[in-house]
C-alpha cells in the first residue's frame, strides 16, 4: 500500500505541473498574438543586400528565455514542496516511532510485571513447602533420637536382666546339684528302710525332684517373658 504522504506529495506535484503549462501555453498564446500585432514595417530588417528578412532566433530565444524562468520556478516550488514533506515526513515518522516506542515500552513492562508476578507465586509457593519439609525433617530427627535413646535404654535394661537370670539359673542349678547329692546321701542312709516305704519314699522324692525342675523351668521361663515384654514396650 502507497502511503498517504506520499499519495498527496504525487498530486500536489501533479499539480503544479499542470499549472506551470497552463502558465506556459497562456504566456505562448499571449507572445504569439502580440507579434501578430505589430506592423510587417518593424518586423523587417534590411541585410547588406538591400533584401527583406526575418530573424530566426527570436521567437527561439524569448521561448528559451520563458522556458528557463518556468523551469527554475517549478524547482523552486519544488524544492519548497520537496522541503515541506520532507519536514512533514520526518515529523510523522517521529511520532510514529514515539507511538511505537511507547507501545513496546508499555508492553515489555506490561510482560515484565506479569513474570515477576508469575515466578512470585510459585516463590511463595515453593517457600512454603521447604518450610514445611524442613520441619518436619526437625521433627523426624528429634523422634529418631529420642527412639535411639530408648533403644540404649531398653538394650541395658535387657543385658542386665539376662545377667541377673544367667546368676539366678546359676544358683538354681548348684542348689539342685546340692539337693541331688543330698538326696543320694539320705538315699544311702536310709537304705535299712523297709521295701515298700523305701518305694514310697523314693516315689516321693522322684515327684520333688519333677516338681523343682518344672518350677525352676517355669520360673525361667516367666523371667524370660517379661525381659522380653520389656524391651518391645
Amino acid at each position: 500500500m502507497v502511503p498517504s504522504g506520499r499519495r498527496s506529495l504525487k498530486r500536489e506535484l501533479k499539480a503544479l505541473l499542470e499549472d506551470q503549462a497552463r502558465a506556459t501555453y497562456d504566456s505562448g498564446r499571449q507572445g504569439r498574438r502580440e507579434s501578430a500585432e505589430v506592423p510587417k514595417e518593424s518586423s523587417q530588417v534590411i541585410d547588406n543586400d538591400g533584401e527583406d528578412s526575418l530573424d530566426p532566433g527570436f521567437f527561439g530565444r524569448g521561448m528559451g528565455n520563458e522556458l528557463r524562468s518556468m523551469l527554475e520556478r517549478f524547482q523552486g516550488d519544488l524544492k519548497k514542496v520537496l522541503r515541506s514533506k520532507r519536514k512533514q515526513f520526518v515529523t510523522e515518522t517521529n511520532a510514529a516511532l514515539r507511538a511505537i516506542n511507547q507501545k513496546i515500552g508499555n508492553a515489555v513492562k506490561k510482560q515484565q510485571e506479569q513474570r515477576l508476578k508469575f515466578y512470585h507465586g510459585y516463590y511463595e509457593q515453593f517457600l512454603t513447602l521447604f518450610w514445611e519439609w524442613n520441619r518436619d525433617v526437625q521433627k523426624t530427627k528429634k523422634e529418631e533420637e529420642k527412639l535411639i535413646i530408648l533403644f540404649h535404654k531398653q538394650r541395658d535394661l535387657f543385658q542386665k536382666a539376662r545377667t541377673v537370670q544367667s546368676q539366678r539359673l546359676r544358683k538354681i542349678k548348684n542348689v539342685y546339684d546340692q539337693f541331688l547329692k543330698d538326696v543320694q546321701s539320705f538315699e544311702e542312709n536310709q537304705s535299712c528302710l523297709a521295701t515298700n516305704e523305701g518305694k514310697e519314699f523314693r516315689q516321693e522324692m522322684a515327684k520333688l525332684r519333677r516338681k523343682i525342675v518344672a518350677d525352676v523351668q517355669r520360673q525361667e521361663l516367666a523371667n524370660i517373658r517379661k525381659s522380653l515384654q520389656c524391651l518391645l514396650l
